[in-house]
């Protein structure tokens, strides 16, 4: 099953994401398939950038979003 979720990159005590497309089965900083965007928690406020082109284009295809990102889409 292909995820919608978020991929750690930032420093310690630092968090910086990747909004990516990844499968279910990797680990949560491992292989992805499509980065689709970021999330930047450390701005005030903080700044979500979503490419809603690709977003549609995997959601459509079966791609389901977890509950943090699904948060993060209302948002934007």
């Amino acid at each position: 099953m292909v995820k919608i979720r978020l991929k750690r990159v930032g420093a310690k005590k630092a968090p910086f994401y990747h909004i990516v497309v990844a499968d279910s089965r990797s680990p949560r900083d491992g292989k992805i398939i499509e980065q689709i965007g970021t999330y930047d928690p450390m701005t005030n406020p903080s700044t979500i950038v979503l490419d809603k082109e690709k977003l549609d284009i995997w959601t459509k295809n079966g791609a389901k979003p977890t509950e943090s990102v699904k948060s993060l889409i209302n948002r934007a």
